[in-house]
């Protein structure tokens, strides 16, 4: 499935980052989007196309796949509702109900 890229309400310009740094970086703009929201993520690291929709399935977040005509590598995610939350500085580890880290 792709997403045409005006159908995104925010943009993470993750140009240059590795692995799922460019989702660290932009919380506050995302972690304060309501369910719903469609997250188009740039991202030139070569994993990305692999990283992202684990990011998805392991959060509950929904992967909408690559995102055409940017001009620059794109994807783009719609933020669910219910989705677990992961550490702020490590997102590949998921919150504890205590702030500790869960690895899945």
């Amino acid at each position: 499935m792709t997403t045409t890229s005006g159908d995104a309400a925010l943009t993470v310009d993750g140009t240059g980052l590795l692995c799922l740094t460019p989702l660290t970086r932009p919380r506050k703009g995302t972690d304060n989007a309501p369910p719903g929201t469609v997250v188009r993520v740039i991202a030139t690291d070569p994993a990305a196309p692999l990283d992202l929709p684990a990011w998805c399935h392991m959060t509950g977040h929904h992967y909408l796949g690559p995102v055409p005509g940017t001009g620059r590598p794109a994807s783009a995610l719609w933020l669910a509702t219910g989705a677990r939350p992961t550490r702020p500085d490590a997102p590949w580890h998921r919150s504890g109900d205590d702030g500790s880290a869960v690895v899945s």
